[in-house]
């Protein structure tokens, strides 16, 4: 039986920030792996100040084309298939500014579902990936991607709702993202000061500290043994140049520290259709070849 995984996300460079490692790992072990991008990314500031002169010039005129050249370069070094959901992305507006009508947060779900709906009964993912209700954290297209994902999952698996987009299918499990978690932040900081204290990195990371503090603790069940893929992830990451300077503290931390105290990826298992035991390794522990689909 060839396994699938789906992961939803928001924007293009959402991938790769939040799982890229994880995608490569199992397509590494013969996975089908795809991933949707709900919204072009085309409201994204750049947030490269090194960002090249002809790169620049593009993303003046026409930042969803950027875009899709960095989302094509991410996913030829995940060597993931890649969807566009094609909503237009909503933006972060500031001091309670109204999103765009036509954007995606703004979007019915009876409406913005349905194409993932079709996606779902494509690709009949055994495994999803997809954020909390929250989003991971608080941009309306995040927490957006969220609602979407529940509601096609639900939609997807019944018979009955829309039969043009193909037979049923109901996804195994399900999964949030928790990749980015207080936990993970604390050990490779601890890590860092007591191994390389005089890495340049530490000040940001010192930075970082105060407001990763104050986020709770996430609720891991599942850590995926990606650690070997880390380089690839920022490969990835750097793919998306507009919005990853080359020497973002945030993502680029030493690979050899992170492997030597945190080689996973995390991942918290919030639906599952086949029994598992907790904690898990692997996100398609307890799927077998024994299932009748």
């Amino acid at each position: 039986m060839t396994l699938r995984l789906l992961a939803v996300h928001a924007h293009p460079d959402d991938e790769s920030s939040k799982g890229a490692a994880t995608y490569a790992y199992y397509r590494d072990r013969g996975v089908e792996v795809t991933v949707v991008s709900c919204t072009g990314g085309e409201r994204g500031d750049i947030q490269n100040p090194a960002l090249e002169a002809h790169a620049t010039a593009m993303a003046d005129r026409d930042m969803a084309g950027l875009r899709r050249l960095e989302m094509a370069r991410a996913r030829a070094f995940m060597g993931i298939d890649h969807r566009w959901l094609g909503y237009l992305d909503s933006g972060l507006p500031e001091n309670g500014e109204a999103l765009q009508p036509q954007s995606f947060a703004m979007t019915p779900l009876e409406i913005s579902g349905v194409p993932l709906v079709k996606v779902i009964r494509e690709v009949r993912p055994h495994v999803v990936i997809t954020y909390d209700e929250n989003g991971g954290y608080p941009h309306p297209d995040h927490i957006r991607t969220h609602e979407v994902t529940m509601w096609a999952m639900d939609a997807a698996a019944d018979a009955e709702a829309l039969p043009e987009w193909g037979p049923a299918w109901t996804v195994d499990k399900l999964y949030y993202d928790r990749i980015i978690s207080p936990q993970r932040f604390t050990a490779v900081h601890a890590a860092m000061v007591a191994e390389q204290p005089d890495n340049p990195l530490l000040e940001t990371m010192e930075e970082m500290k105060g407001w990763m503090a104050d986020r709770a603790p996430a609720n891991v069940t599942t850590q995926v043994p990606a650690g070997a893929f880390f380089d690839v992830r920022d490969s990835a990451l750097r793919s998306h140049a507009s919005q990853v300077a080359p020497d973002s503290a945030f993502f680029f931390w030493p690979n050899d520290l992170q492997r030597s105290v945190w080689p996973w990826e995390d991942f918290e298992l919030v639906r599952s259709r086949v029994e598992t035991t907790l904690p898990e390794s692997d996100l398609f522990a307890g799927i077998t070849d024994e299932d009748p689909r």
